[in-house]
């Protein structure tokens, strides 16, 4: 198993606060208002981003916009069967996502193949009008053609760097952080 120390910190909580402001701004310009919008945050740090962004269209537009939870395990083209753990009764979607736009929400994007996964899942419950992409931090790295349309921040890293967004509600404080792979 591969070791990390902290590298760097670079968002603190008054940082992910004024990018969740303006993600949330930009949100509603690109789609008009947040009429026809669903945010879907992919299990686990996804679904409070997608929260907190729900917070923040509320605040900008008076409306409350439903928020699903998306597990994109069984999707994954990446991960062994054998390996799986099972997370049951994660994905929470009550809503008819046809003919809609969805926001797929997560804290990190870098392969793509988390979002392939998630797209895929997507299209498993139904068939929305369009599916737009909102992540905290677009760390490059891309394996598969996708990118983000609203990033908090883009931070370009190597294969020996990771990143860790951390939310209050599953982490006790609000943070990025960049970590490097320690020497074996």
């Amino acid at each position: 198993m591969e070791k990390y120390r902290l590298k760097s910190r670079i968002m603190d909580g008054d940082m992910i606060d004024r990018a969740m402001r303006r993600l949330s701004h930009e949100i509603v310009e690109r789609n008009k208002g947040a009429k026809d919008i669903i945010l879907v945050g992919i299990y686990r740090r996804g679904v409070s981003m997608a929260h907190r962004l729900a917070a923040e269209i509320k605040k900008v537009e008076g409306r409350t916009v439903p928020v699903g939870v998306l597990d994109v395990t069984y999707y994954r083209d990446d991960l062994s069967h054998s390996n799986i753990r099972l997370t049951e009764g994660v994905t929470d979607i009550p809503f008819d996502i046809n003919k809609r736009t969805i926001i797929l929400v997560d804290d990190v994007i870098c392969t793509g193949r988390t979002v392939r996964a998630a797209i895929d899942g997507l299209f498993r419950l139904g068939r929305p009008k369009k599916i737009q992409l909102a992540v905290m931090i677009d760390r490059g790295l891309r394996e598969l053609p996708l990118r983000a349309d609203f990033v908090g921040k883009n931070i370009p890293t190597s294969h020996s760097e990771a990143v860790s967004v951390k939310f209050a509600e599953y982490d006790g404080e609000n943070a990025v952080d960049i970590l490097e792979m320690e020497e074996s």
